[in-house]
């Protein structure tokens, strides 16, 4: 293993500029190959693994829709899959740091989207795993060699910088998706009640349910 490529992952940021959240993984590759690398066409698999973290009480409550019971979580605490995503790393020799661009959704329907939206605070664990091709520079030409499967590496990503980065497009918010009869119905009582926002008429309706 120790002639294989190896990659680290040194921080991660939300991309200020992007149409759509977007997660930025700085990432590090280092390759043995003594004339160095041309170029790697990349490919990430991104898993949260939620058993290396503990959970609050409430945090704990909001995951049941996932993983049910906290008493059943030693057999339904399973890696929640959470993003592909492809790079093209340029020519180097020895290492090399390059950026990694992830497309977050912030669907509360996908497992990843209410996974992230249940945790008030701390760190979300991730594995990201690689797989791809490395051309390397050989005799004035060029060899191909596949990255090898256990090409993988760890990161802690704060749960600040995830809500930062939704922040980067939707201030404060989460979405829903409803059916377009639901939405009807929801608009026509925030109607009755002369409420100014559908926020307000959910609030509402929230409220109603406990009393």
């Amino acid at each position: 293993m120790d002639d294989d490529v190896r990659f680290d992952c040194l921080d991660a940021r939300p991309e200020p500029y992007a149409a759509s959240p977007t997660l930025v993984f700085r990432l590090r590759v280092t390759d043995p190959a003594p004339e160095g690398v041309h170029a790697i066409a990349l490919r990430c698999q991104i898993r949260i693994e939620p058993r290396r973290r503990a959970y609050e009480p409430r945090e704990a409550e909001l995951l049941a829709d996932l993983f049910g019971e906290q008493a059943r979580w030693g057999g339904t605490l399973r890696p929640v899959q959470f993003a592909m995503a492809q790079a093209v790393v340029p020519g180097f020799t020895g290492s090399t740091e390059f950026d990694l661009s992830v497309p977050c959704g912030y669907d509360l329907e996908v497992a990843a989207g209410r996974y992230f939206a249940s945790l008030d605070d701390g760190e979300i664990p991730l594995l990201l795993l690689f797989s791809g091709t490395v051309l390397a520079r050989s005799g004035g030409g060029v060899s191909m060699r596949r990255i090898p499967w256990h090409c993988e590496t760890r990161h802690r990503l704060p749960v600040a910088v995830w809500r930062e980065t939704i922040d980067t497009a939707f201030p404060g918010c989460g979405w829903l998706r409803l059916r377009r009869d639901t939405v009807r119905e929801l608009l026509r009582f925030k109607s009755e009640r002369v409420l100014a926002t559908v926020d307000e008429a959910v609030e509402l309706l929230l409220k109603e349910a406990d009393r």
